[in-house]
């Protein structure tokens, strides 16, 4: 990534296409930062929207499902934008976050679930993409792409980390993360200790399903104190703006020698931002 395009990215966050190379690891407030927030494409930013561009990439439509707090329908719905495809976002009923009513306003059309289970519109979207015979974007990135493109990411690695942390929310991030510190992408960084900072449901199931068998050897899992909905209260490292909803719950845990995994910024917040 040539340095015009990362001062692109960093004054305005999500605006430019970004090519899928290596982002850099950035000092922040005296912080070690992995800045995946910085690859951007069709106006999205971060780790989703690396991996919905991939699998978006022949489809003739999109569809997907996700929590009115989350910003994965209004990723889905920016990358169907840009590639002129027909989107369909599968959400709990109840009035449209910032988030949802941006992907609304680029063509999503959302379909709303009364029981508003994550088990019920994550049914109703692979339903509904079969019957369409369009691309499904799964809940939470939970694919095998996303774990690949976030390990190639390991690299790198500063030598004075003491601590990784990272927010899990689905666990996917965090189960590619760790695939690249366990094949050895981060040369000296293979025992490196991670802390995750759980931001929504119990990640354990998709982690073992996912992340390399013996996991729970180099990682400690720390629920955030605040509900997934809920907005952490303080959003900021130095300068950087953070997600208030996965990132920025993680910084009451940040300690002196800890470097902070960013995933992603939803665009309404980076848009905000500039």
């Amino acid at each position: 990534m040539g340095s015009s395009q990362l001062s692109l990215c960093m004054s305005a966050p999500c605006t430019a296409a970004v090519p899928p190379e290596l982002t850099p690891w950035q000092r922040h407030h005296g912080t070690w930062v992995k800045r995946d927030d910085l690859y951007a494409v069709a106006g999205v930013c971060g780790g989703k929207a690396r991996t919905c561009w991939q699998l978006a990439q022949g489809a003739t439509g999109l569809v997907t499902a996700g929590s009115r707090a989350s910003p994965q329908v209004n990723i889905v719905a920016h990358v169907a934008a840009a590639l002129g495809l027909p989107c369909r976002v599968h959400t709990p009923t109840g009035k449209a976050s910032a988030e949802v009513a941006d992907a609304v306003s680029v063509g999503a059309t959302r379909i709303a679930h009364r029981a508003g289970y994550n088990s019920v519109i994550v049914a109703r979207a692979r339903e509904d993409a079969a019957a369409r015979g369009w691309q499904l974007i799964p809940f939470g990135m939970e694919c095998s792409e996303a774990v690949a493109a976030t390990a190639a990411q390991v690299a790198q690695v500063p030598g004075d980390i003491g601590r990784l942390v990272v927010p899990v929310g689905s666990g996917m991030s965090l189960a590619g993360i760790l695939w690249g510190l366990h094949t050895g992408a981060a040369a000296g960084h293979h025992h490196l200790p991670v802390l995750g900072v759980v931001v929504g449901a119990a990640p354990e199931r998709r982690l073992d399903r996912w992340a390399p068998p013996e996991w729970r050897r180099h990682v400690t899992l720390a629920r955030s104190p605040h509900d997934y909905h809920q907005a952490a209260p303080a959003t900021r490292l130095g300068s950087l703006v953070l997600d208030a909803h996965y990132e920025a719950k993680a910084l009451p845990h940040l300690a002196p020698d800890d470097a902070l995994w960013v995933v992603g910024i939803r665009r309404t917040a980076a848009v905000a931002a500039v």
